[in-house]
């Protein structure tokens, strides 16, 4: 299953509390692209008939059954991509343009 970093879930927390949006579960899902990479999203939503329902790090998640299998193994993490710019990123080994930390992409 997926992986939630702590300043991941308490970003996505504060983003609830924000939005007003407090009980609603958290949508993370992914795609192939044809080029074979994986194309990410997220957002907060009302569980489907489908979706596959888990707890991590308090946050109610849920994934589809066609983004399950692409999110195995994943972690969503919060980070500093520039100084004062943060964003959410997906770390994923299932992801062709994955590389591990530390090392360059091909």
């Amino acid at each position: 299953m997926i992986i939630i970093t702590q300043k991941a879930a308490a970003q996505i927390r504060k983003s609830a509390e924000q939005t007003n949006i407090q009980g609603m579960y958290l949508r993370l899902a992914a795609r192939q692209d044809e080029d074979g990479s994986l194309l990410y999203g997220m957002g907060f939503d009302a569980k489907g008939e489908n979706d596959t329902h888990v707890v991590i790090e308090g946050i109610d998640i849920l994934i589809s059954g066609s983004s399950k299998e692409l999110l195995a193994g994943a972690t969503l993490d919060f980070v500093e991509i520039n100084p004062g710019e943060h964003q959410f990123i997906f770390a994923n080994p299932n992801d062709p343009s994955h590389t591990a930390p530390g090392t360059k992409p091909a």
